[in-house]
C-alpha cells in the first residue's frame, strides 16, 4: 500500500504569494558563498543543504489523500483543490482505471471543492464510485454545481457515477477493508482505517481529539492501536487548540501524545493552518519532534504532510 499527499492544507487553498516567493528567493541568495557557484557539484551540495521550508513548500491545496493498494487499485479521500491535481498526473501519464473510489469524510468546502475538476469525471470509459454515511450526500455533492455555484452541473459528466450510503462499519475495495467511525467536529466527521493484509493506514482529518478518543476500549483498540500510518488533524498549537476549543481541530502535541498512546509507527501531521507559512510548519514538525523526544516514545516517527509527500507501507 502507498499513500501519496496531493492537498494538506485546512479551511481554503492558501497558494504562495508573490512576497513569500521573493522572501524564499532572498534567503537564498544570502546564503550563497563564492564557492557554493564553482562547479555543478556544488551548486547541488548548496541546495542539498537548504532547509525544506526554502528549498520547496509544504503546498497550499485543500484535503486529497490518494491511496494505492498491492493490485494498483485507486481509492481517494476526500475532493478538496488537490484533487485537481490527482486528476492532472493520470491524464498526463495516459494512466488509464476503469474504477475509482472517493470516500468522504464530509462535505465542508475545502474537501469538496476540487471535485469538477477532477479529470477522470471526463472520461466516458470509468465509473467513480462516491462513498459516505450520509443518506444525503449524492444531493450534497450535485448540489455545489448548479447554478449560481458552478457553470455546469454533474449530469455532464462522461464518467459513470455509483453513490453508495455506507451502512455497515466497515466496506471491501479489492482486497483491502475500509472502515470509518465519528469524529469529534463541527457537523460530523468520519476517519477511515484501511488494512491491506497486515498493514494498516489511518486517515483522519477535521478531528479534536477528546478524552473518549484515548480511552482503552475495545472498540478504541479495534480501530487505532498498532496503526503503520496515522494522518491526523493537527492544525493548531496547544495554546490555539485551547482557545479555539470545539472548533473541531486538534494540536501537533495532542496528536503526538494519541500516536503514542496507541503504538502508532509513523504520525503525518496534516491539515494544515493556512495562515502559516512554510516556515512555520516546519517549526512545528520541530517542535513536535522535540516534543516526542521528551516523551521518550520509541518507534514513532513524525512527518509534516506536504504535497507530493509518498509513502510505502
Amino acid at each position: 500500500m502507498k499513500v501519496k499527499f496531493w492537498g494538506v492544507r485546512g479551511s481554503i487553498p492558501t497558494p504562495l504569494t508573490t512576497e513569500q516567493i521573493r522572501n524564499k528567493i532572498a534567503a537564498v541568495v544570502q546564503r550563497i558563498e563564492r564557492g557554493d557557484l564553482e562547479s555543478e557539484e556544488t551548486r547541488e551540495r548548496f541546495l542539498a543543504r537548504l532547509p525544506d521550508y526554502l528549498f520547496g513548500t509544504v503546498g497550499g491545496n485543500t484535503t486529497c489523500i490518494e491511496v494505492r493498494l498491492s493490485d494498483d487499485t485507486l481509492i481517494v479521500f476526500d475532493a478538496g483543490s488537490g484533487i485537481r491535481g490527482l486528476g492532472a498526473q493520470l491524464k498526463s501519464r495516459r494512466e488509464i482505471k476503469r474504477r475509482y473510489h472517493l470516500f468522504f469524510s464530509h462535505f465542508h468546502w475545502d474537501h469538496l471543492q476540487g471535485l469538477p475538476f477532477f479529470a477522470p469525471l471526463f472520461d466516458r470509459d470509468a465509473t467513480v464510485h462516491f462513498y459516505s454515511e450520509e443518506e444525503r450526500f449524492e444531493e450534497y455533492v450535485r448540489g455545489q454545481m448548479r447554478y449560481p455555484y458552478f457553470p455546469v452541473t454533474l449530469d455532464i459528466m462522461a464518467a459513470t457515477l455509483k453513490f453508495h450510503v455506507l451502512r455497515t462499519s466497515e466496506h471491501p475495495v479489492s482486497n483491502a477493508v475500509v472502515s470509518w467511525r465519528k469524529m469529534k467536529h463541527p457537523g460530523g466527521c468520519r476517519s477511515f482505517s484501511v488494512r491491506e493484509g497486515a498493514k494498516k493506514l489511518i486517515f483522519s482529518t477535521d478531528t479534536e481529539l477528546s478524552e473518549a478518543d484515548f480511552e482503552r476500549t475495545a472498540e478504541n483498540a479495534e480501530y487505532f492501536r498498532d496503526a503503520d500510518v496515522l494522518i491526523m488533524d493537527s492544525q493548531y498549537t496547544l495554546g490555539e487548540a485551547i482557545e479555539k476549543y470545539d472548533w473541531g481541530h486538534s494540536s501537533y502535541s495532542l496528536a503526538v501524545d494519541f500516536a503514542a498512546e496507541w503504538s502508532i509507527s509513523n504520525l503525518v501531521l496534516f491539515h494544515h493552518e493556512p495562515l502559516y507559512d512554510d516556515q512555520k510548519m516546519y517549526n512545528i514538525l520541530k517542535s513536535a519532534t522535540w516534543y516526542l523526544n521528551h516523551l521518550e516514545q520509541k518507534g514513532l516517527k513524525i512527518y509534516l504532510a506536504t504535497e507530493g509527500l509518498e509513502i510505502v507501507l
